[in-house]
Formats: C-alpha cells, structure tokens, sequence
C-alpha cells in the first residue's frame, strides 16, 4: 500500500482513483490511513461482503485475506484481475500503470 502512496502522482496524472479494500473494522483501518497520511480512498469491509462479490480468498494459514488488484475502467468493467498467493505476489506499481495506460 505504500508504494501506491509513493506514485499517486502518477495515477492522478491518469486520472485514475485508488481504492484499496482492506478487513479492518472501521476505526483501526481509520487509524491506519490518518497515521501514514495515505491520499487515495480506503473502504474498510469487516464483514468482507466486498470481497465476496469478487472473489478474493481468505486463507487462514496465511493470515487473512491474499491480496488482490483489480482494475475497472470508467465505465464499470472489470479490465484486470490479480489474485495473489501471499502479500509478496503482488503486480508492481508500473505494470498497473502500464496496463491503464493500455486502456
């Protein structure tokens, strides 16, 4: 998340939004985004309906949710999709910004 945070900048220049998703309860996910002055829109989902309308995993094992990124154009459509495996498999800023690019 905060490499999202280092290049917002180029997202704006793309006049894309970042929307991150995160398991916390309202207040911890609050704390969590006012300590590290993140600029970009944090939804927290404690009871993880968000994640179930897409798909993302939960795998106890690994303590919690894998990640996932997903890009969805203005329009509403689902372009890219990103299940990751552990929090280390995640795509890197610029494959993101290559792909939106692309659109």
């Amino acid at each position: 998340m905060m490499q999202l945070h280092q290049d917002y900048d180029e997202f704006v220049k793309r006049d894309a939004e970042i929307i991150v998703v995160g398991p916390e309860n309202a207040k911890s996910f609050g704390d969590y985004w006012q300590e590290h002055g993140l600029e970009f829109t944090g939804i927290p989902d404690e009871t993880h309906s968000v994640i179930k309308l897409y798909g993302q995993k939960v795998n106890l094992f690994k303590l919690g949710r894998m990640p996932a990124q997903m890009l969805i154009d203005k329009k509403g459509t689902l372009r890219f999709i990103h299940y990751g495996h552990s929090m280390k498999d995640i795509p890197e800023t610029s494959e993101v910004l290559e792909l939106i690019d692309k659109l």
